[in-house]
């Protein structure tokens, strides 16, 4: 099969659209099954647990662990992403994913999988996910030109929005048709065709331009550009709280829908559709945002707005009440989360996009799981509603702390 090559494509005050980039479309297509898949993966896992044991503590402790290889693991896999063939590192992963879902599919099929296996199994598919998204990112970096990079992360944002908004309601049908456990088969299906898509693309390390180094001096090296970028480490640190506030409600959100609600599958599947229409539309905007407004400037607005559609989930007790403040969440979030995915590219060597993408990831998932944890105990000892009013006040405190920080202040980031 011929190979498409993924290098460096110069920067020019011409540079081509992103749809005339052979090597970013696989990509995109790759990523939008995938996306598909873990939609299905990420809806069945957490009802299977609450059939399981009918406990919030369970379904966040479940989403605690699924955040601990990027807390843990991140910054070391980020160190071998500089040093290996990407699209190889991508599709081991994915095949890895593959054998670890079918196997807990089996286990279901043929007998009961516990509760523990459920954890270890979520623990290590986060891990495989991660290896393949930080591969990813490096070659988007590597594909295309730094002019379209904020194109390129929001075309990929779209079509994992729009892959939300089709998962979550297929995901919903499916589940309410069939064994909750047939959407680990469908992912692992999903999962083995974008290893076929990812075949004709080419990678290679990027040159170092130096003789080897050891792995902790490109550790080391990784931390000192990251403490140099003043910028990028002040949007780190304050993702560390965005994350945990957003890890607190989404932990909660099933948990709320199916035990006060009462929603059904199929209702919970479409209420959940509503956040990808929301992120639908933040990608689609997100652009003509970038052009008028600094990514900081835009990193700390959608902070706020975000704090309001947490307190819309915790005023307004109804499914119309939960789809609105999914909605407008879905909105804010992704805004913020292509400007903090463009701006890591965009002001990061190519040499070292893979430390620093690790390194980071590590950081923006330091707060998650007390977090999550933390919100299955009050969902468990008070209510669900109560997690998200907390959510939204930390938005607000942690809007209050950036307004008057680096990220209002600096221009053209």
């Amino acid at each position: 099969m011929s190979e498409i090559n993924v290098h460096t494509t110069p920067v020019t005050t011409s540079a081509p659209s992103v749809w005339r980039n052979p090597s970013f479309i696989i990509l995109f297509a790759a990523s939008g099954i995938i996306a598909l898949g873990n939609q299905i993966y990420e809806l069945a896992l957490p009802l299977i647990l609450y059939e399981l044991t009918m406990s919030p503590v369970a379904m966040s402790t479940m989403r605690g662990i699924e955040f601990l290889p990027n807390l843990f693991l991140a910054m070391f896999i980020g160190v071998l992403m500089d040093r290996v063939h990407k699209k190889w590192w991508s599709i081991g992963s994915i095949v890895l994913q593959v054998i670890l879902l079918l196997a807990l599919f089996l286990s279901f099929q043929y007998g009961q999988s516990s509760i523990y296996v459920l954890y270890g199994c979520g623990f290590i598919l986060m891990t495989l996910s991660y290896a393949f998204r930080n591969a990813s990112a490096g070659m988007v970096k590597q594909s295309v030109p730094t002019p379209l990079l904020t194109s390129a992360n929001a075309a990929l944002g779209f079509t994992t929005t729009l892959i939300t908004i089709m998962g979550a309601a297929l995901s919903g049908m499916l589940l309410m048709l069939s064994n909750l456990y047939t959407g680990l088969l469908i992912t692992a299906i999903l999962l083995a065709i974008s290893c076929i898509i990812l075949l004709p693309l080419h990678s290679s390390p990027v040159s170092r331009g130096t003789s080897p180094q050891g792995f902790w001096v490109d550790f080391k090296e990784g931390w000192i550009e990251l403490r140099r970028n003043h910028m990028l480490l002040v949007i780190s640190i304050t993702v560390i709280f965005l994350n945990a506030t957003s890890g607190m409600v989404d932990a909660t959100v099933i948990f709320y829908a199916k035990d006060t609600l009462q929603l059904r599958n199929l209702e919970l599947g479409l209420v959940l559709s509503a956040a990808g229409v929301g992120g639908l539309i933040g990608s689609l905007v997100v652009s003509s945002l970038r052009r008028k407004y600094s990514a900081g400037v835009l990193i700390v607005v959608t902070t706020l707005l975000q704090g309001f559609a947490f307190l819309i989930l915790g005023l307004f007790h109804s499914t119309y009440g939960l789809a609105v403040g999914l909605f407008l969440s879905g909105i804010f979030q992704t805004i913020s989360t292509i400007c903090i995915w463009t701006f890591r590219q965009e002001s990061t060597p190519h040499h070292m996009i893979g430390r620093i993408s690790g390194i980071t990831g590590s950081l923006f998932k330091l707060g998650m799981p007390l977090a999550i944890w933390g919100s299955g105990w009050i969902s468990e000892l008070s209510n669900p509603a109560l997690v998200f009013g907390i959510a939204a006040a930390a938005n607000v405190i942690i809007f209050i702390c950036c307004r008057y920080s680096v990220l209002w202040d600096r221009k053209g980031t």
